[in-house]
C-alpha cells in the first residue's frame, strides 16, 4: 500500500461527515473506546487541552498552539476538515504527520478498523492521539469535530476545556436551539477542570454554569485584552485572541513567559500553519478567502467585507455551500452590492448549483455561476481590475477546492 492508497482507504472505505453528512454521526462513544482499546489508550499518554464551540475552534487551538511553542513546549494540534493536505490535521509545532506515519498507521491497523466498523473521523482520531504519545507532546491541543458529548474527541481527560461560543449550526444532530447545543457542546466539561468559556450569553450561561457545578469544574469567562494583538486578519479573531489569552493567562499548569506568549501571538500562521482565516491571496486584485459558513461565522465576516471593500473599487464573490444550509438565508447574508458568482464544491455533500442558482432566482439576485469552484474563481479573477476586490467563501471547502489548485500551480512553478 502507498501513501495515496491509504488515503484513498481513509476517505472512501467508511462514511465521513464533512464530505458525507448524518452517516458519520454515532450516538455514543463505544466504538471510540474500542478503538482507544485497540491502540493501547493513547489518549492518556499525553496531556491536552479540549476546544469545542460553534466557530472559532480552530483559530483558537491556533493561537494556543502558537503561544505554548514560543514556551518552548513540544506542542500537538488536532483539528479539522483540512483544507488541501489531509495531514494539516495531525501537527507538532506546525510540522504535518509525516507521510510515512499515516501510511504506517494506515497499514498497521486496517483490519482492526474494518472489524470495529470505525468513521473517518474516529480513526483519525486514533491516528492522531497515537501520533502525539508516540513523539512525547509536552501538551496537545484538541479540536473537537462537531459537538462535544458524543464527539470522538470526548474520550480525553484534558487539563483545560475551551468552549469558544454557540450558534445554529448542524441542529439536526446537536439540537434546533441555541440552549440545546450549548448543553451538547458542554459535554466536554471534565470533573476538577477548569473550563473557559468565550461568550457569556443568556441563551447559554445558565447551561455551562449548572454543567461546571455538576462536574466540580471550575468556570472562567473570557475577559478582554485591548493591548495585545496577534497576526490573523478577521476583525472575529479578538474573540478568539481574548479566550485563548484568559485560558493562558489563568490556567496554573504551566510557568508561561509572557514575553514569549506576546511574540509567539505575532506568528500564528507561519508557526502553526493556519489558513483560511480572512486569509489575503493576493493584493491586486485583492483577494480575501475566508471559511466562514454558518449564520453567525458570516454575520461576522460580512460586517468586516462591509468595511474593508470600501476601498475598493468594484467588489466580487465567488460563494458555494453544502446541502443542509438553507440557499436562501445565505444569500440574505450576502451584501446587494456585489458581482456574485455561484458554485459548488467539488464534495458529495456540496449544495447542487442548481439550488443556489434557483434560490438567487427567486429572491431576484443577480448573478453568474460556474459549477467547478476553481473555473469560477479564475474567471472572476480575469475580469476583475487591478481596485477590485475579491472574497472567496461561503464553505469550507469552496476555500480548500481553490486553494488547492493555487498551492498545485505553486508547487508546479518551482
Amino acid at each position: 500500500m502507498t501513501y495515496t492508497e491509504a488515503l484513498d482507504w481513509l476517505y472512501t472505505q467508511l462514511p465521513m461527515y464533512q464530505r458525507q453528512g448524518g452517516a458519520n454521526y454515532k450516538i455514543d462513544l463505544d466504538n471510540t473506546w474500542a478503538l482507544m482499546d485497540h491502540l493501547d489508550h493513547p489518549e492518556t499518554g499525553f496531556e491536552s487541552i479540549h476546544i469545542a464551540g460553534t466557530n472559532g475552534k480552530g483559530s483558537t487551538a491556533h493561537i494556543m498552539a502558537a503561544a505554548l511553542q514560543a514556551n518552548g513546549l513540544n506542542v500537538g494540534l488536532y483539528t479539522s476538515p483540512h483544507l488541501v493536505d489531509f495531514r494539516e490535521r495531525i501537527r507538532i509545532n506546525g510540522e504535518p504527520i509525516d507521510r510515512e506515519d499515516v501510511l504506517a498507521f494506515v497499514t498497521q491497523n486496517r483490519q482492526a478498523f474494518e472489524s470495529l466498523g470505525l468513521s473517518f473521523f474516529e480513526m483519525t482520531v486514533g491516528m492522531a492521539f497515537d501520533h502525539f504519545r508516540a513523539h512525547n507532546v509536552d501538551i496537545a491541543i484538541i479540536e473537537t469535530g462537531m459537538g462535544g458529548r458524543l464527539d470522538s474527541t470526548n474520550v480525553l481527560s484534558p487539563v483545560l476545556s475551551v468552549i469558544t461560543n454557540i450558534g445554529l449550526d448542524h441542529q439536526a444532530f446537536l439540537g434546533d436551539n441555541r440552549e440545546a447545543i450549548a448543553r451538547e457542546k458542554a459535554g466536554i466539561i471534565k470533573p476538577f477542570t477548569p473550563v473557559f468559556i468565550g461568550e457569556k450569553d443568556p441563551e447559554t450561561q445558565h447551561v455551562f454554569e449548572a454543567v461546571a457545578v455538576e462536574q466540580d469544574a471550575p468556570l472562567i469567562w473570557s475577559e478582554s485584552f485591548d493591548h495585545i494583538n496577534c497576526d490573523l486578519g478577521g476583525a472575529y479573531q479578538k474573540q478568539n485572541l481574548n479566550l485563548a489569552l484568559t485560558a493562558l493567562s489563568k490556567q496554573s499548569h504551566w510557568d508561561l513567559d509572557w514575553d514569549r506568549v506576546t511574540s509567539g501571538l505575532g506568528q500564528v500562521a507561519s508557526s502553526t500553519g493556519l489558513k483560511g482565516r480572512w486569509d489575503v491571496w493576493q493584493q491586486q486584485p485583492k483577494v480575501i478567502a475566508d471559511v466562514a459558513h454558518n449564520s453567525d461565522g458570516l454575520r461576522h465576516a460580512m460586517s468586516q467585507w462591509e468595511h474593508v471593500r470600501q476601498a475598493h473599487a468594484k467588489s466580487w464573490m465567488v460563494i458555494g455551500s453544502v446541502s443542509d444550509k438553507e440557499p436562501e438565508a445565505l444569500l440574505a447574508m450576502l451584501p446587494d452590492h456585489v458581482e456574485l458568482m455561484l458554485c459548488q464544491p467539488n464534495i458529495p455533500r456540496a449544495m447542487p448549483l442548481h439550488r443556489l442558482t434557483d434560490a438567487a432566482q427567486r429572491t431576484n439576485r443577480a448573478f453568474d455561476c460556474m459549477a467547478d469552484p476553481v473555473r469560477a474563481y479564475r474567471y472572476v479573477l480575469s475580469q476583475a481590475g487591478p481596485d477590485d476586490i475579491i472574497y472567496v467563501g461561503g464553505s469550507t471547502f469552496v476555500v480548500a477546492d481553490i486553494l488547492g489548485a493555487l498551492e498545485s500551480v505553486a508547487q508546479t512553478r518551482t
